[in-house]
């Protein structure tokens, strides 16, 4: 905790507004997305989704964590416990709403589902969309695919498995518009994932990645990603960050205060 509060001080210091962003496509972004007022219908309808899930207090035997470090309780975890910590928080849930519904992608992967949090943001702020998402614990693909079920959420695909197995299969010979990457915060992960996904790329793709202030070794991996040399465009919103592929622009990393 005291690790990322040092490092958001650090993000302010170097962060800008629309003020300081000279590229038209990121002022636009920054202008009419992120500082525009979220949807209150589409928050909403997450808030519910989301509530529902806090009051389930059934017991399920989880086979795989991924966020667990930091707490002490062993098997069984509740669904509510569960999604308190694993689930997606409300200020990353309001920016990815926002980004979904401005950019409105259509062929989306997720790399991580957890119980479906994450998931339900995405495909709220654009109905129109098919997901495909990965989850590597048996349990929680379940209680996901019980969730999107409950909430009529159709064009959603889950792949149970390892990502560095599945993931090369979903790709292959296949665009995303919006790929999501959400699994292990750590560095060698996350270049995997991202080195993977770089096939299914066009022009017009963007990635998201969670938890990019989280620790080192994602600073690190977030660093290294800057600087591929596909990447034209990367916005660190220090919860978040945005890559884009855009040929037409020129090469810029922006910090944006949100």
């Amino acid at each position: 905790m005291l690790f990322q509060q040092k490092k958001y001080i650090q993000f302010l210091l170097k962060a800008t507004n629309q003020h300081g962003v000279h590229s038209p496509f990121v002022y636009l972004l920054v202008t009419k997305c992120l500082y525009k007022r979220s949807s209150h219908i589409l928050w909403k309808s997450f808030l519910k989704i989301r509530n529902t899930i806090a009051k389930d207090h059934r017991k399920v035997k989880f086979s795989e964590f991924k966020r667990t470090s930091n707490n002490s309780k062993t098997n069984p975890f509740t669904i509510s416990e569960i999604g308190k910590i694993e689930g997606i928080s409300n200020k990353k849930a309001k920016l990815l709403i926002k980004i979904i519904d401005y950019l409105k992608p259509k062929n989306i992967l997720e790399i991580g589902t957890s119980i479906g949090l994450g998931t339900v943001a995405i495909k709220l702020a654009n109905t129109d969309s098919s997901i495909i998402t990965l989850e590597g614990c048996p349990e929680k693909i379940k209680i996901a695919e019980a969730v999107f079920l409950q909430n009529k959420l159709s064009a959603m695909e889950t792949v149970h498995g390892n990502f560095l197995e599945t993931l090369p299969s979903i790709v292959k010979n296949k665009q995303f518009d919006f790929i999501y990457f959400d699994g292990i915060p750590t560095k060698e992960a996350t270049l995997k994932y991202f080195e993977i996904s770089l096939q299914a790329i066009h022009n017009d793709s963007f990635f998201i990645f969670n938890s990019i202030s989280v620790n080192t070794q994602m600073q690190a991996a977030w660093s290294q990603i800057k600087k591929h040399p596909k990447v034209s465009v990367t916005v660190d919103l220090f919860y978040l960050g945005i890559v884009f592929f855009r040929k037409e622009q020129a090469k810029e990393n922006f910090k944006i205060r949100v």
